[in-house]
């Protein structure tokens, strides 16, 4: 991670980016590992995102390249912020990076999101890479 108003992270699954992928954009499996909602890897595609005890976070799809970039636009109207999901084909597996950007670190909402995000996503990252295991 760093301080800038963006969480980064990066990690190697050792599935092919078809898999992940699927796990990204399949609302099923979706709600699995991170939250339930209707995604969709299609440019202008509204959904929500149900965060439990905080609340259902409206999305909206801005940028799709098959089995490479899903970028969406996050908590529309409150955080405002974007998740970017990159995979590369590495050997027989994928390198996944994730890109939550766009925090205002000048708001108390924002820091406590920035803080709170930044400790949760490694754990909602190994949930992924959990249930890539069990539907290999």
């Amino acid at each position: 991670m760093t301080e800038n108003n963006a969480i980064d992270l990066e990690r190697f699954l050792p599935h092919p980016p078809a898999a992940v992928w699927n796990a990204l954009t399949d609302p099923e499996l979706h709600a699995r590992w991170w939250a339930a909602g209707d995604v969709k890897a299609v440019v202008g595609h509204r959904f929500t995102l149900d965060m439990g005890n905080f609340g259902k976070q409206p999305c909206e799809v801005t940028e799709v390249e098959d089995r490479r970039l899903l970028v969406y636009r996050f908590a529309e109207g409150s955080l405002d912020t974007t998740i970017t999901w990159r995979l590369e084909p590495e050997g027989e597996g994928t390198r996944l990076r994730l890109t939550h950007a766009g925090f205002d670190l000048d708001s108390p909402m924002g820091r406590q999101a920035y803080d709170g995000m930044g400790n949760g996503w490694p754990h909602v990252l190994d949930r992924l890479v959990s249930l890539l295991g069990e539907t290999a």
